[in-house]
């Protein structure tokens, strides 16, 4: 972008997930391949969504390439659990919660150094800076969503969500639970507690005012479409579709499967459905003695903290709501080509963590022993993968096909 150019000067730095086009025949180039001679016909382009790129570009501009990506993203990545404690304390003054402050201050501690976005936030690189990006601007789209406090807002961050993590655009499902529950009239019949779900829905449904749901949803929708807009021109400008992100051309040695799979199929979901929920440490009697897999830990690894979540004290709309927002895009994360391959846990599941971190908030169920020797496992658990992954490759699996998912016999 600041060459004025939208495809790479010259080659790839590397061989990490490029995407090359024929500007010529308007298809892939020759697979296998990272290094043309024709560089106009061949143009080697980042297949990633682009915010990340627009947050750093500022920086690289006062400083040039050789800024430290590393402390950058980490530097960034402390936006994260500032905001989700600010959230965390909305909930409470809004007497949603029950938190006390010092609650608040432990989930976000548990969320900053007990999770997966721990060792993402200190890794840098492309991979891990989307999830850098998109966790701050997920926790201000609750913050403004919540209660339809601020509808475009909400929008201009789950927008820009989009353009960091695309998977993140069912999170709307969450504005729009919010946005009936909001606009339904003060003067609404009750709804019987001894109906059927069906009907409870029906007659929840019948006292929402209609005129002011679709206000706020339209300015909700409006940034969002400006913001698709400009990704369509950018991915027509790059590749002449507007619906073409990069992933198609991408030179990858798995391209095989996303040809005859696609990118998101049900085909993958067994295989991700074990590394999300059975992915455990591989334990020797030689040293290192404890092995990480390249698909990484189970998310009830490496924050068993969460399964609180599943067995709230209570239930709330808003908790109806997130919960009808998350599993989505869980499910979209579950059926995609990739695991979140190279990784030291379920990294894909940050695109819905600082959900799962306000439920845990909303449920009321209390914090007593058994959850303080989670949270400082937790954080035992998530230091080792910040400071061992890719620095200490000794206590990682070397299988480079990624057909190893469990430790072999």
């Amino acid at each position: 972008w600041l060459n004025g150019q939208l495809h790479l000067v010259g080659d790839p730095p590397g061989t990490n997930d490029w995407a090359c086009y024929d500007v010529e025949t308007g298809e892939m180039c020759p697979n296998g391949r990272f290094s043309f001679p024709d560089r106009e016909r061949y143009r080697w382009y980042v297949s990633f969504p682009p915010f990340p790129a627009a947050v750093m570009l500022p920086a690289v501009a006062a400083l040039g390439v050789d800024l430290p990506d590393r402390l950058f993203w980490a530097w960034v990545a402390g936006l994260g659990p500032m905001l989700l404690f600010v959230l965390l304390r909305r909930f409470r003054e809004t007497g949603r919660s029950g938190r006390t402050r010092r609650e608040d201050l432990v989930l976000t501690a548990l969320f900053a150094f007990g999770s997966v976005f721990y060792f993402v936030a200190v890794q840098g690189t492309v991979w891990f800076a989307a999830h850098v990006v998109a966790v701050p601007l997920i926790v201000l789209y609750l913050l403004w969503g919540t209660d339809v406090r601020r509808p475009v807002l909400a929008g201009i961050a789950l927008g820009c969500c989009f353009l960091t993590r695309p998977t993140t655009a069912l999170l709307a499902i969450y504005f729009g639970v919010e946005a009936l529950r909001a606009a339904r009239a003060a003067d609404a019949p009750p709804i019987d507690a001894a109906a059927l779900w069906p009907t409870r829905l029906r007659q929840w449904l019948a006292g929402v005012v209609w005129k002011d749901a679709l206000r706020s949803v339209a300015l909700f929708s409006a940034p969002i479409l400006v913001v698709g807009a400009i990704a369509m021109w950018h991915n027509a400008a790059r590749f002449d579709d507007p619906f073409e992100w990069g992933h198609t051309y991408l030179q990858i040695r798995w391209r095989g499967r996303i040809e005859t799979w696609g990118l998101f199929n049900y085909h993958y979901l067994g295989r991700n459905l074990g590394i999300f929920g059975a992915s455990l440490p591989w334990l020797s009697g030689e040293a290192p003695y404890v092995t990480i897999s390249r698909h990484g830990l189970a998310l009830w690894v490496t924050t068993p903290g969460l399964l609180l979540a599943l067995w709230p004290k209570r239930t709330s709309a808003t908790m109806v709501a997130l919960w009808m927002a998350l599993i989505p895009v869980a499910l979209l994360n579950l059926t995609y080509q990739n695991s979140g391959w190279v990784q030291f846990g379920y990294r894909f599941g940050l695109d819905y963590l600082p959900l799962l971190f306000a439920l845990l908030a909303l449920g009321r169920r209390r914090f007593g022993p058994g959850f303080a020797l989670l949270l400082i496992w937790s954080v035992a658990v998530n230091a080792f993968g910040a400071f061992t992954f890719d620095r200490a490759w000794q206590y990682y699996d070397r299988d480079p096909t990624q057909q190893v998912y469990f430790q072999p016999d």
